[in-house]
């Protein structure tokens, strides 16, 4: 089940892997175009944002590769688990988008699917990757940071 975040905030899932694999300059709220059962899903918390990231087609950002699961209750008009979704973006906003991701070499990431006031969002972080070393000095500051606490704990 989906937990609670906040005043009218219900997060449904979170991408945590992308905090390991990418360094986040900014991050943008998006509204989702979603199908009923859809929505259903998400209410049950059925959601998983993996192996997803966001892409400007045209002049409009979509979501790609999101897994929905379909929802158990629906008919035969239920939906596709990983379509292609479109995000609700200001034309403003997404030219600005544009220019970072092409010059200067960023991603968009989505971080986290929730609802605000019974509409569905996502969080989409501004994102460049981390290289394998930037990953394995945040492992060992992480373990040298615990090592400390038990030594505190343990002399206590």
């Amino acid at each position: 089940m989906a937990q609670k975040k906040g005043e009218g905030q219900k997060i449904v899932c979170e991408n945590r892997k992308a905090r390991h694999d990418y360094h986040f300059e900014e991050f943008f709220e998006a509204g989702l175009v979603l199908t009923g059962s859809e929505v259903k899903s998400l209410r049950d918390g059925k959601a998983q944002l993996r192996d997803c990231y966001a892409r400007i087609v045209n002049g409009e950002l979509f979501l790609i590769n999101a897994h929905i699961s379909p929802y158990e209750k629906s008919s035969y008009f239920g939906h596709e688990a990983t379509r292609t979704r479109k995000l609700l973006f200001h034309k403003q906003q997404i030219l600005k988008l544009i220019g970072k991701i092409e010059q200067r070499g960023y991603t968009l990431v989505p971080t986290k699917i929730y609802f605000v006031r019974g509409i569905a969002k996502v969080e989409l972080g501004l994102a460049k990757g981390k290289k394998a070393y930037d990953k394995r000095r945040k492992i060992r500051e992480e373990e040298l940071r615990r090592e400390a606490e038990r030594a505190i704990k343990k002399y206590k």
